[in-house]
């Protein structure tokens, strides 16, 4: 495991503390939790992003292959 050195605001310091000791965990163990949800948050929320700019490019598709078929179910002969 490797290891950092991170400045914290007195009061964040206290109240991580604070809340470890009532999970019964390390405040390094507090701090590595509340960053792997973090990163599962973001995570989540730039796939969220990227399906909907996806889904967006699919749907602008479909809707000229849908122009395409109904120009073909007009006309049959075209």
């Amino acid at each position: 495991m490797r290891s950092i050195a991170l400045k914290l605001p007195e009061d964040l310091m206290e109240e991580s503390g604070r809340l470890a000791e009532t999970l019964c965990v390390s405040r390094a163990e507090y701090i590595r939790i509340a960053i792997r949800r973090l990163n599962r948050k973001t995570a989540a929320r730039l796939r969220a992003e990227r399906l909907a700019e996806v889904s967006k490019r699919v749907r602008e598709e479909s809707m000229k292959v849908n122009a395409d078929f109904a120009a073909i179910e007009r006309d049959p002969d075209a």
